[in-house]
C-alpha cells in the first residue's frame, strides 16, 4: 500500500486525565456503546484488552504487551527538531511498509533483498479536544531534498537532492522518515505508527473483511486485484490489492492510489463503527493479538496501557470528523512519474495544521489528483 491510525494503521491522543480509570480486580466492564469507536489499529488493540483484562485473564496483557515492536526516535533525532505543540492537538506519521522479508514476500513488488519502503505515508493532525482530524497523504514518488539524519541503531546518513520521498525510510527507517517529514513541514511529528502489508492484511481479514462500492470495474494483474464495477466485502488480500493499485484506476499515478486509499480508510472507519466488537471477546483478542504483532511504534507509544490510553482519548473520531488530502503537489515536467512540491500551497497545508486550524480548500485547488476521486466509496 502507497500510507492518511492508519493500516492502515491507528491514530493515537493524548494521555492523561481521558485515560481509563481503575477498576477492582474480577469486575466485568459493561461493553461500550458500538458508535464509541476508536481509530484502526491502536483502537482495535485497546478494545481487546479492555473487555479481556476483565476477565482476569493475565496473560493475555503480557503476551500482548511483549508482541508490541517500538523504535526510539526521540534518542535518534535528538533536540534538533520543531517545537511541540502546547495545546493538546497532536501530529502523528503513520506508515505502511513494503518490506519484503518474511510473510510479506510473496505479496509482491519491489525488492525481495529484506529491504524496506515507505509505501504509505500520512500526517494525521488531531486538532485540540481531539474531536476531529485531518490527514494530509505524502505521495511516495515526490521529489524532495532529504535531511541527513541519525538511524536508531546510531547509523549516520546524509543529506540527497532530488531523491524521491519514501528514499528516507528506506536509507534511514523510522527515524529518517520522521526527520524527513519535519524538515518537509516545520511540524514536530508527536508520534509514529508503522504496519507492513501482512499485518494489514490479517487485520482486515480478522475484522471480517471491509464493504466497498466501486463505480467502474477495476484490474491491476501486479496487485492481485480484479474487481466488477458493484459493491464487495473485500478479504484481507483484496484490500492490500486496492490500497496498492496505481495501474488499475485513474491517471495510473501513486496519485490514483492515494484517492483509493483514503476512501478505503473511510470505509474501514465506517465497518469498524457498524460491528459490534465489544461484543465478541475472541474477535477482540484476535484482532490486538494481530495488532500487537504487526504494529511498529516510537517508544512513547509501545506498551499496551500507553496505546490504551491514547486510543480511549480519541474514540469519538469517525469517518465524517476527518478531512482528509493528498500533499500539494504538480507533476514533474521532466518525469510524469514522479511529482514536484507544490509549495505555495503546502505552506498553506503546513501553517493551518501548526495554528491547528482546518485546512483551507485553496489549498489543494488546481493540484495534481490523479483523477481517481469518486472510483471507491
Amino acid at each position: 500500500m502507497s500510507a492518511e491510525s492508519t493500516p492502515e494503521p491507528g491514530i493515537p491522543g493524548e494521555p492523561g486525565t481521558n485515560g481509563p480509570s481503575r477498576r477492582g480486580k474480577g469486575r466485568r466492564r459493561k461493553p461500550r456503546a458500538a458508535h464509541r469507536k476508536g481509530l484502526m489499529i491502536t483502537a482495535w488493540t485497546a478494545a481487546g484488552i479492555v473487555v479481556l483484562g476483565g476477565t482476569g485473564v493475565g496473560y493475555v496483557y503480557f503476551k500482548l504487551n511483549g508482541d508490541l515492536k517500538s523504535v526510539d526516535i526521540d534518542q535518534a533525532l535528538g533536540t534538533d527538531r520543531p517545537e511541540k505543540a502546547d495545546n493538546g492537538s497532536q501530529n502523528i506519521l503513520v506508515l505502511g511498509s513494503d518490506t519484503r522479508s518474511g510473510s510479506n514476500k510473496e505479496l509482491g513488488g519491489g525488492a525481495d533483498d529484506g529491504t524496506a519502503r515507505s509505501d504509505t505515508a500520512m500526517i494525521v493532525h488531531v486538532y485540540e479536544g481531539h474531536r476531529k482530524a485531518s490527514v494530509v497523504s505524502v505521495p511516495r514518488d515526490t521529489l524532495i531534498d532529504r535531511p541527513a539524519c541519525t538511524d536508531t541503531d546510531g547509523g549516520s546518513h546524509p543529506a540527497a537532492s532530488g531523491v524521491m520521498f519514501n528514499s528516507a525510510y528506506s536509507t534511514g527507517g523510522a527515524a529518517c522518515a520522521v526527520k524527513t517529514v519535519e524538515s518537509l513541514t516545520g511540524i514536530r511529528m508527536d508520534h509514529y505508527l508503522e504496519v507492513d502489508f501482512s499485518g494489514f492484511q490479517e487485520l482486515i481479514d480478522e475484522l471480517g473483511g471491509v464493504e466497498v462500492t466501486t463505480t467502474q470495474d477495476i484490474e491491476d494483474p501486479d496487485s492481485h486485484l480484479d474487481l466488477t464495477a458493484g459493491t464487495h466485502r473485500l478479504t484481507g488480500e483484496q484490500a492490500l490489492g486496492l490500497v496498492r493499485t496505481r495501474h488499475g484506476v485513474g491517471d495510473g499515478s501513486d496519485l490514483g492510489r492515494i484517492q483509493l486509499q483514503q476512501a478505503f480508510l473511510k470505509a474501514l472507519l465506517d465497518q469498524v463503527k457498524d460491528i459490534d466488537l465489544f461484543g465478541n471477546p475472541k474477535r477482540l483478542y484476535d484482532l490486538a493479538d494481530t495488532a500487537t504483532d504487526t504494529v511498529t511504534t516510537d517508544s512513547d507509544l509501545g506498551s499496551v496501557n500507553s496505546l490504551l490510553s491514547f486510543a480511549n482519548g480519541l474514540k469519538g473520531i469517525g469517518a465524517s470528523d476527518m478531512t482528509m488530502i493528498t500533499m500539494p503537489v504538480v507533476y514533474d515536467p521532466a518525469d510524469p512519474n514522479r511529482v514536484l512540491l507544490e509549495e505555495a500551497k503546502a505552506q498553506q497545508v503546513w501553517t493551518a495544521l501548526k495554528n491547528d486550524r482546518p485546512i483551507p480548500k485553496s489549498a489543494t485547488k488546481g493540484t495534481a489528483t490523479g483523477e481517481a476521486k469518486g472510483v471507491v466509496s
